[in-house]
């Protein structure tokens, strides 16, 4: 299966961030449908001794079409994070999108509100710096 575009610098931004990479393409099936997330990673909160596991979906938002792109992302969030709910449901699933995209187009009122209601975690990183700029959930 081909990996984004930003696939590496997702990758790195979460190593920097103090992530685990567990996994360079998470599989996840879901009886006769096998799927596959771009990461899984885990850190461990040294205070509690608690394990925090993510999945990451990646999006580079690089294609003519943003809205075409959101529609695919969002499809592909929420059938992954219901074959998640079945198999890891303490994995929480974040998609990745990067900062120009996210300030430019995730700030529009259909995408936020979209966002909201179906209740999308992001993760938006820095190109340019390979980090991570937010967390949102």
């Amino acid at each position: 299966m081909a990996k984004d575009l930003f696939h590496q610098v997702v990758k790195d931004a979460l190593v920097k961030d103090g992530w685990n990479i567990t996994h360079d393409q998470f599989p996840v099936d879901y009886g006769d449908v096998q799927m596959q997330i771009d990461l899984g990673a885990e850190r461990l909160l040294a205070a509690t001794k608690d394990k925090t596991i993510i999945a990451v979906e990646i999006k580079s938002f690089v294609r003519p079409s943003a809205i075409s792109e959101f529609h695919t992302a969002v499809g592909q969030y929420l059938n992954y994070r219901r074959a998640l709910r079945t198999q890891e449901p303490n994995r929480i699933l974040y998609l990745a999108v990067p900062k120009q995209t996210y300030d430019e187009f995730f700030r529009l009122r259909f995408i936020e509100e979209g966002i909201e209601e179906y209740q999308i975690y992001l993760l938006v990183y820095d190109v340019e710096e390979r980090s991570i700029v937010k967390w949102k959930k």
